[in-house]
């Protein structure tokens, strides 16, 4: 299974429309997952026009979005358990927050966004995978969006470009 993971497409304030190279990964794509700061419904909408779409509510989400969709959330898929959260919070660094958010929750992944930072790391054999922005690279050299393939393990990536080849 291929799984396009998004976060952080603050549309339309950092960006018109879905970068067109991950529309066209979506495309090719079994499930998209957002990880939140979609910002608009139109976000929500357009992906769905591409595939099944996944997904939790981000700080910066506009009311109807914060009311279809959770906070967090878990799904399953091919026996590996995945949680899902946006990551904002008061207290504690974003990897702790979205650790202690799953606390005694059994899960193989957890998907988060918040900082446009890509992170891709274990710890205590949990993957946390952060796909950064695909529209707002904030300090990052470049613009990103993850793939996971889920077989009997976890595979996953980041997919690097510049902001100029979705002008």
């Amino acid at each position: 299974m291929k799984i396009i993971v998004l976060g952080d497409t603050h549309i339309p304030k950092r960006a018109k429309k879905i970068p067109n190279i991950v529309k066209e990964e979506c495309e090719n794509a079994d499930l998209i997952i957002h990880v939140g700061d979609w910002q608009t419904i139109e976000v929500y909408k357009d992906l769905k026009g591409i595939g099944e779409v996944e997904g939790v509510y981000g700080n910066v989400d506009s009311s109807d979005l914060v009311e279809m969709l959770p906070s967090k959330k878990i799904i399953s898929i091919s026996e590996k358990r995945i949680g899902i959260i946006h990551g904002h919070g008061k207290s504690k660094t974003t990897e702790k927050r979205v650790l202690s958010a799953f606390d005694g929750n059994q899960v193989d992944c957890i998907l988060f966004g918040h900082s446009h930072i890509p992170i891709h790391k274990y710890i205590n054999n949990t993957l946390l995978f952060n796909p950064g922005s695909a529209t707002d690279k904030r300090k990052q050299e470049y613009c990103s969006y993850g793939i996971l393939t889920i077989t009997d393990e976890i595979k996953a990536e980041h997919v690097f470009f510049q902001k100029e080849s979705f002008v």
